[in-house]
């Protein structure tokens, strides 16, 4: 074997270095109701990125699906998306990245969001029916052993905007289950998911959790892991 020299070998240590980083967009454009949580959101992400060795580009126009090369990005996060958001070329551009391999993260209000395209409500698992007043509930974790949500209580205590889910795929693998009997206004009964995932046909995955309407949600410990965990699970982290 030949011998190589240390600047060969040190370009060579910070390209593999470089080249692990890993690319992230955090998308938010709303024809409906927008969250305040939005820019305390986007900003957290952000810092998770640095914490975690992940970049990431933010865009809040429907037109950066068309005019960007979407193959870039290892995941896609929609923050409290809401409305009709996407034209058909808009829509074919994401559902294409989606069937080649791509990786989506749903936050809170991705549910409320698309309601005329089913490819999307299939994407995200359920749509948003509607929520009572913010409140505290208890929130069951169904699945401990799942690295997303390892590090919460069986029972976690928090509070939120509670959404209640119509058009609810019932394949999900639901990691976090709502106690209707902890709180007022649920209307999905003993079996009201509000965090799950799927595992995408064309080999990526689809991860939801319908907490973070609040700002102060961005500065819960538990709900900043979570938020940590569910994109280095997508991103294979």
């Amino acid at each position: 074997m030949k011998n190589i020299s240390i600047s060969t070998f040190l370009f060579f240590m910070m390209f593999s270095v470089f080249s692990q980083h890993k690319n992230v967009l955090v998308f938010h454009e709303t024809q409906g109701f927008r969250h305040k949580s939005i820019e305390t959101g986007t900003q957290t992400i952000k810092q998770i990125g640095e914490e975690n060795n992940f970049k990431v580009e933010v865009s809040q126009d429907s037109r950066f699906f068309t005019e960007n090369d979407l193959s870039k990005f290892d995941l896609i996060i929609f923050l409290s998306t809401t409305g009709d958001i996407f034209n058909m070329e808009e829509e074919m551009k994401f559902q294409n990245y989606m069937d080649n391999g791509g990786n989506f993260f749903g936050i809170h209000a991705a549910a409320d969001t698309e309601y005329d395209w089913s490819w999307y409500g299939k994407l995200v698992g359920a749509y948003f029916e509607s929520h009572p007043k913010i409140q505290k509930a208890t929130v069951y974790n169904l699945f401990p052993d799942n690295y997303m949500v390892s590090h919460i209580p069986e029972k976690w205590e928090r509070t939120d905007e509670w959404y209640n889910y119509k058009e609810i795929r019932p394949d999900l693998k639901v990691l976090l289950n709502l106690d209707e009997s902890t709180y007022e206004g649920g209307k999905n009964g003993k079996n009201h998911p509000i965090a799950w995932y799927q595992n995408y046909v064309g080999g990526g995955k689809s991860i939801y959790t319908g907490a973070g309407h609040t700002e102060e949600a961005y500065t819960e410990p538990q709900f900043l892991e979570h938020l940590t965990r569910c994109i280095n699970f997508a991103l294979n982290q």
